[in-house]
């Protein structure tokens, strides 16, 4: 009792600040950023079975997050009797410190808050960074993390995603237009050409009717009469456009081999 009632420091009102005192502010600032935790990952866990939409339910579990931590700070004060006047010169030496020191960290935090505001990119969004493709999984304090298709998680800082070229295939729709090309021998039958890759393309389910496919016989090549495809589906990212232009491939090869028509070399 003797330890716990030993005067430390008076305030400037006069108060005097013990070390019980002290340890039970501690013990407030220590519980006050576990439950900060705790209310911000509960809040994320519900709201997500939900329907609101992921990016809104990372805002609000980020704002609540914050909002704890500043009452949680202002308690503290509170306990120690320290006015916030107390700390005017303190703030204005850390926020020297952090404008030197921290430039980076401060431009990924605010970075974040742009991103999740603004919503250029936004959580379940298939993107290209730097030729990396993946999936937005989370939006964080400081970094985006990206699950790349190979199955790798790329961590990519906030501030990347607001200064370099990010190609968001998902940003406004699912609808991406993709094609196939294909060579036949010369001596072929063109516009059964046209009408066998027309049937490949429509007995798809995965290709739209609106836009209509396009057919275009491209151009008379080396060795082969060229011809294109263009179509539009409805898909989450390349490896949905891969194998639907894998499925095309191999209707073409079939229909192609029934009717006599030859693929050049």
């Amino acid at each position: 009792m003797e330890f716990l009632e030993t005067r430390l420091f008076t305030s400037t009102d006069g108060t005097v600040i013990t070390v019980e005192q002290l340890l039970f502010a501690v013990g407030v600032l220590v519980g006050g950023l576990i439950l900060s935790w705790l209310a911000a990952r509960q809040i994320r866990k519900r709201l997500s079975k939900t329907r609101l939409d992921a990016n809104a339910v990372a805002v609000i579990a980020r704002t609540v997050y914050y909002v704890i931590l500043v009452g949680i700070f202002l308690t503290f004060l509170a306990l120690l009797n320290i006015p916030l006047t107390a700390l005017a010169f303190l703030s204005g030496a850390v926020a020297i410190g952090l404008g030197f020191g921290a430039q980076a960290i401060i431009n990924n935090l605010i970075s974040g808050w742009i991103l999740m505001t603004t919503r250029p990119v936004r959580i379940g969004d298939f993107v290209d960074v730097d030729g990396s493709f993946g999936v937005i999984e989370d939006v964080g304090n400081r970094s985006t993390r990206i699950r790349r298709v190979d199955g790798v998680h790329m961590m990519v800082p906030n501030s990347t995603m607001l200064d370099r070229t990010v190609v968001n295939w998902t940003l406004v729709d699912r609808k991406i237009r993709t094609g196939v090309k294909v060579g036949v021998a010369y001596g072929s039958d063109v516009r059964l050409v046209e009408r066998l890759i027309r049937q490949a393309v429509e007995d798809h389910e995965s290709i739209l009717d609106d836009p209509t496919p396009m057919i275009y016989f491209e151009d008379f090549g080396d060795n082969a009469l060229l011809f294109e495809t263009l179509f539009w589906c409805e898909v989450g990212g390349e490896r949905e456009l891969r194998t639907i232009r894998s499925d095309i491939r191999f209707r073409l090869d079939e229909l192609f081999r029934d009717a006599g028509v030859v693929i050049a070399f």
